[in-house]
């Protein structure tokens, strides 16, 4: 879906309309966490990125959107939600990805969501909006003639009042219709979208009944709260006529009764079984996934709750009997290293990480997490390791904040204050913090020699201007 429109009818249409816009096309913003005041609003995990744009990659393929570099962002968030927003990222709520069952939900989502990509959606509602605008201008300035000449006559003037109420009139019920076409712009392509996500399924040899399914299961839990409503100021269509609509199409693909491959609804619940246990309650997690079920996934999700909730020595031996079952798996190695550096054994933390690397074809974040624990150790020897291996995961990953930390860190020991701050810098400006990343970047500008590559890059970031949210 894309980023709902909210037009609150207490506010003046217009600012309504361009908060809307706002809304809805600009970057996702990261300004909670900047400023402290709740968690990260975007989650990181190669695992579960990696199963994402295994699903994504081939609708891309025969969406024609393969060579767009589409990435996948996973938002911390329970609920069940995805949407698009600049046409360059698909994201997705944790809480979507717990709650479908079957890769093939989720990938139905992911689906209806590359349809809108695929359709230029964004770049025509924001011509939409533009339109809507003018026209919004338009009326509230003919209304406000209509105003101004009522009170000019005064106000106890015959005809004034109706003067006055014809200029409201004016106002508002141009709005109004403005509104209507914009929320029925919107649920047109809701529908534009599913067609479009079936199509690719099906090109893909993939059934679009996971998409069916989910939608009609927010059918059910949205019937109420529909109940009465006006379907014409709805900025999706009404839940039961839009899946009986997707059920008529969608049903008849040759791959409708198509089930998911074993090994990757393994990898599905092995990913869920994560999320669980990294994001719910302890209580929660072994309710999900009692000890009485030995299945992969609970033991998954068990192994990292002991580790989260202090009990490292058993936490270990559970992530152990994991790897004697799976010694390939990169990721049982990389919890069991950090479940060590997190417990504040670095040095120990190092050997897991260096095969989770090896087995990960050299994740950056993973790499991120090695660079971090030979960092922790205060072992000298393994600075220049650490360096290599730091500077090798920004380049692939340059958005994350916490490579460039352990960077400075990894610097600062060697002496090479320059490059240091210059990384310090990289790190803050990231994490939205212009000030500081602007005055560090200015202090590394002084230690370089001026036009080297290393001064080019702070002088970047001094000349930086803060992104607009």
């Amino acid at each position: 879906m894309l980023l709902q429109i909210a037009l609150r009818q207490k506010a003046s249409a217009l600012t309504a309309l361009i908060t809307a816009a706002a809304m809805a096309l600009s970057p996702f913003s990261v300004a909670r966490a900047q400023e402290g005041r709740g968690p990260p609003p975007v989650l990181r995990d190669t695992e579960t990125e990696q199963l994402l744009r295994e699903y994504t990659r081939p609708i891309l393929r025969v969406a024609g959107l393969e060579k767009q570099n589409i990435q996948m962002v996973i938002l911390n968030d329970a609920s069940f939600n995805a949407f698009v927003a600049d046409g360059r990222r698909i994201f997705v709520n944790y809480g979507a990805i717990l709650q479908s069952e079957t890769p093939n939900q989720i990938i139905g989502v992911l689906a209806h969501e590359t349809g809108h990509l695929a359709g230029g959606h964004l770049s025509k509602l924001r011509e939409q909006l533009s339109n809507a605008q003018t026209q919004m201008i338009i009326a509230m300035l003919l209304g406000a003639g209509a105003l101004v000449a009522g009170a000019s006559r005064g106000s106890n003037s015959p005809g004034n009042n109706g003067l006055a109420n014809a200029g409201a009139a004016a106002i508002t019920g141009p709005q109004e219709m403005i509104r209507r076409s914009l929320l029925s712009y919107q649920r047109q392509q809701e529908e534009n979208a599913d067609r479009a996500g079936v199509k690719f399924l099906t090109a893909t040899q993939q059934s679009p009944k996971g998409m069916y399914e989910t939608f009609k299961r927010f059918t059910s839990e949205s019937l109420f709260a529909a109940r009465g409503a006006d379907p014409y100021l709805q900025s999706h269509p009404m839940p039961a006529e839009r899946v009986a609509a997707l059920q008529e199409f969608a049903s008849t693909s040759p791959y409708w009764d198509k089930k998911d491959d074993p090994a990757l609804q393994l990898r599905h619940d092995m990913v869920r079984a994560k999320i669980s246990a990294f994001m719910e309650r302890p209580e929660t997690v072994y309710r999900r996934y009692p000890l009485t079920n030995d299945t992969m996934p609970a033991r998954y999700a068990r192994a990292i709750s002991t580790y989260l909730h202090g009990d490292l020595r058993s936490a270990l031996a559970q992530i152990d009997l994991l790897i004697q079952v799976q010694p390939n798996n990169p990721y049982f190695y990389e919890v069991r290293g950090q479940a060590l550096l997190e417990s504040g054994k670095p040095a120990d933390a190092i050997a897991p990480l260096r095969k989770a690397v090896a087995l990960s074809n050299n994740a950056p974040l993973i790499e991120m997490l090695l660079g971090q624990a030979l960092v922790g150790t205060d072992n000298k020897t393994y600075t220049d390791d650490a360096i290599r291996i730091l500077r090798a995961a920004v380049v692939r990953e340059p958005e994350a904040p916490l490579g460039y930390m352990q960077l400075a860190m990894a610097y600062g020991r060697k002496g090479d204050y320059a490059e240091a701050d210059l990384a310090s810098a990289q790190a803050a400006y990231l994490r939205g913090d212009n000030k500081t990343a602007r005055e560090l970047a200015t202090r590394a500008k002084t230690r370089f020699a001026v036009g080297t590559p290393g001064w080019v890059k702070a002088d970047d970031i001094v000349a930086s201007k803060p992104p607009r949210n």
